[in-house]
């Protein structure tokens, strides 16, 4: 009997799947409780800030002047030390930043990343930053399931799974909405929907929900009228608002890191201090509307609702896309989900003011088109318009709207992934060189360098060589190139046995012709510190197999050469290190 219950006990613990599910429930409890403590700390940022807390509308009137440029000036330097000195990854919108992890580091997320992300996003938001809620609990979400891997020493292979759970949980706890939390996780963080990742991360979004719903309540962060399609022939509109929504996700891509790309641009300002350039900036453009503050949750009910005219709806399409970009591109922490819900029910708002007007006998209220736009834009820049249908469902409860969801959604991706192939999220990945949707395995290259391959075992020959020199050496060394030199050991050209084959059997030019008639001179090559990746590129784009090796940009000495056969061995080996590392 003893026996039976220790084999059945052995049985428990050999159980991956088992453990992986305690673990599930473990990061659900966590990050439900990481999703509670940043609320609270949010609201009381705000509370210090600006001795309110909730709707800004509600109180904006209240609030002087030059508070409204100071405050997000001040909660912008605090973001910047905190960010410059503590946890560089808090800046932000986190969710690349999580997918690069798992892509690049083995799912490995410092532990401090958690405190220093609640902290930051709250100051941001709290102090006015025109971001969201939900790709700092995304970061803090995934920390957590990355340290609580780590602390059990779960394999590589698993660690995606974990971070998963982490991140469906910090989702589901933050918009009440379970399902979506778990279809974010798989759709764009793991990208995996087998079973041994789909139960996971079930278990903890459902946990972190419980939690979540234990001190917020359950109900749907919007509250609005009961919508539905009017007539068939509404159908007929919702395929444009799918266009409309998805060049309106677009332009938030393209304006978000063109705003980012300024600010890196000046180099006279130090990284610390300009999250509080961008704040004194964002607070101008608060001042004038109110709407572009925090999350922005008041201006989308008022819209919902049908509260707002036409040109205010469509001017807050672009207020909104712009004071996102100025916190988030000056450095801010916080998320771009909620600014694209904004952005969403500012630009279906304005299309069903349009609409209804025109034809007000077939078509609904202008809130149903910005309710339904909400998901439009969100697919139309995370690319995951499974997501953006259930979240709109599960923050509405409206079921009534779902074709015309799914619809709209569907147009906004697919109109988006044409234009664009990267998201908003990997499109900062691609600016940092990596490449997360061909494969983790092409992102090895990237942190490989030429020089750790390259043999230093060259010929060289000298560009007065003759003919009969240059004979010799390819019958002596049996090389399948020669690499012509000048004086200072510069590299001035390549021979190879095709360019002497037309003098080959000419005795007469055996000493008349030299090396620097016969050399190829228009060269690819590389240095040494250079990618893997970037060598790779070069030989496919011109069909070699062998590049020289130079000492530098600047300098054209030839310091080794890297062969298609050295390149293709050192990524073999690496891949074969990393399945044992996973398997251990």
């Amino acid at each position: 009997m003893q026996d039976a219950k220790s084999s059945f006990a052995d049985r428990i613990r050999s159980n991956k799947n088992l453990n992986h599910l305690m673990l599930a429930i473990i990061i659900g409890v966590l990050a439900g409780y990481g999703a509670v403590l940043f609320k609270f700390v949010l609201k009381s940022m705000q509370w210090i800030f600006y001795q309110h807390a909730g709707d800004f509308l509600a109180y904006s009137s209240e609030v002087p002047t030059w508070s409204k440029i100071v405050m997000p000036a001040v909660g912008g330097l605090i973001v910047g030390l905190v960010v410059h000195f503590f946890a560089r990854e808090a800046k932000g919108h986190g969710v690349p930043e999580v997918m690069q992890a798992i892509a690049l580091r083995a799912g490995v997320i410092r532990k401090r990343v958690a405190a220093a992300k609640i902290f930051a996003s709250a100051v941001t938001i709290g102090s006015g930053g025109s971001v969201g809620r939900e790709g700092p609990m995304v970061q803090i979400g995934s920390s957590i399931g990355s340290s609580i891997g780590q602390l059990f020493k779960v394999p590589t292979i698993h660690m995606k799974t974990m971070i998963g759970c982490g991140a469906a949980a910090g989702i589901a706890a933050t918009f009440n909405a379970p399902i979506a939390g778990v279809l974010f996780a798989l759709e764009i963080i793991v990208g995996d929907w087998g079973v041994t990742s789909f139960s996971p991360v079930v278990l903890a979004s459902v946990t972190a929900t419980s939690i979540s719903r234990y001190y917020f309540g359950d109900f749907p962060a919007f509250v609005i009228p009961d919508y539905n399609v009017v007539s068939l022939w509404e159908f007929c509109f919702y395929p444009f608002l799918g266009i409309a929504t998805g060049l309106v996700g677009l332009s938030f891509t393209k304006i978000l890191y063109a705003f980012e790309d300024a600010s890196d641009a000046v180099k006279i300002v130090p990284e610390w201090f300009k999250p509080a350039i961008g704040g004194a900036l964002l607070g101008i453009v608060v001042i004038f509307f109110p709407q572009s503050f925090g999350v922005g949750y008041g201006a989308m009910n008022l819209s919902l609702t049908n509260n707002m005219g036409f040109w205010m709806l469509f001017t807050l399409i672009w207020v909104k896309i712009l004071a996102s970009s100025i916190t988030l591109g000056s450095g801010g922490s916080g998320g771009i989900f909620a600014p694209s819900l904004f952005i969403g029910a500012m630009t279906g708002g304005a299309f069903g003011s349009l609409v209804h007007t025109l034809f007000p006998g077939i078509t609904a209220d202008p809130g149903a088109y910005a309710l339904v736009a909400m998901g439009g834009v969100v697919a139309g820049t995370t690319y995951a318009p499974i997501t953006a249908i259930l979240i709109i469902f599960e923050m509405t409860g409206k079921y009534s709207i779902i074709l015309p969801l799914m619809l709209t959604c569907i147009t906004a991706t697919v109109l988006n992934s044409t234009i664009n192939r990267a998201s908003i999220y990997t499109t900062k990945l691609l600016r940092r060189g990596i490449d997360i949707e061909a494969g983790r395995e092409r992102n090895i290259l990237q942190y490989m360098l030429v020089k750790e391959i390259m043999t230093t075992d060259i010929i060289k020959i000298p560009e007065s060589a003759t003919l009969e020199r240059i004979l010799w050496a390819f019958k002596t060394h049996n090389a399948p190139y020669l690499h012509v030199v000048d004086e200072e050991d510069n590299l001035t050209g390549i021979i190879s046995f095709r360019d002497i084959r037309p003098v080959l059997y000419e005795e007469d030019l055996l000493q008349l012709v030299i090396a620097k008639d016969l050399a190829t001179t228009s060269l690819e090559t590389v240095t040494g510190s250079d990618t893997l990746q970037t060598a790779l590129d070069r030989m496919t784009d011109k069909g070699v197999s062998q590049l020289p090796v130079l000492k530098s940009e600047s300098s054209s000495r030839l310091i080794g050469t890297l062969t298609e056969h050295a390149l293709n061995t050192a990524y073999n080996q690496q891949l074969l290190r990393k399945e044992i590392d996973e398997e251990e």
